[in-house]
């Protein structure tokens, strides 16, 4: 395993924010970084599936605008190294070096979150038990309150609502894991009706 997974896997959640690269000094490198992951980006045609500005217009396809640039750059090293198996992502992150991941992760970070052009109307009731369901789970521990997420934990606020759905199915399908087991024993016994109300809670964020 290359040395970025492990530095990105062991970074600690609750490393305040102000502490990853908002000093005025780390501002020019930042800005830097954030001009090649959209050279980037273009190149490997992500906007294609993610959307030009990084929000999706397609179904099961993730919004990748304002994401935390730490799960981004994770997340492509897990697609790099065949540690995730997802088909669609095997030719974009082929042959990625630790900078380029990096570099994407901060161009996407810097996009401005939008939700999906295409999302529902609000069902109040559904928002309602999926809120209530979400504090039971205590979803704003690692994602924060506002669910915006934090270095490796990744923001689902706004996020398109089959695509939460979906991926909270495969946690508690088992098949999905992360870099440890704990959101597959967060949703374990979750009927499908309750993830949806999840999904469609947090989707309207």
């Amino acid at each position: 395993m290359r040395a970025l997974l492990l530095g990105l896997a062991l970074m600690a959640p609750a490393l305040p924010a102000a502490a990853q690269g908002s000093a005025p000094e780390n501002a020019a490198p930042q800005n830097a970084a954030v001009a090649r992951g959209e050279r980037l980006a273009a190149e490997r045609s992500c906007g294609a599936c993610h959307g030009e500005r990084g929000v999706s217009a397609t179904p099961s396809i993730p919004s990748l605008a304002g994401q935390q640039r730490e799960f981004i750059a994770l997340q492509l090293v897990l697609f790099r190294e065949g540690l995730r198996d997802v088909a669609a992502m095997k030719e974009p992150s082929e042959g990625l070096s630790d900078e380029a991941v990096e570099d994407l992760g901060a161009y996407f970070a810097s996009l401005r979150h939008a939700p999906p052009p295409d999302r529902a109307r609000r069902n109040v009731p559904a928002y309602n038990n999926g809120a209530a369901l979400s504090n039971r789970l205590r979803c704003g521990v690692c994602h924060l309150p506002n669910l915006v997420g934090q270095n490796q934990v990744p923001h689902i606020a706004g996020q398109r609502e089959e695509y939460l759905a979906d991926t909270l199915k495969a946690y508690r399908d088992n098949n999905r894991h992360g870099t440890d087991t704990q959101m597959n024993a967060v949703v374990q016994g979750l009927t499908d009706a309750q993830i949806s109300q999840i999904a469609h809670y947090v989707s309207q964020r």
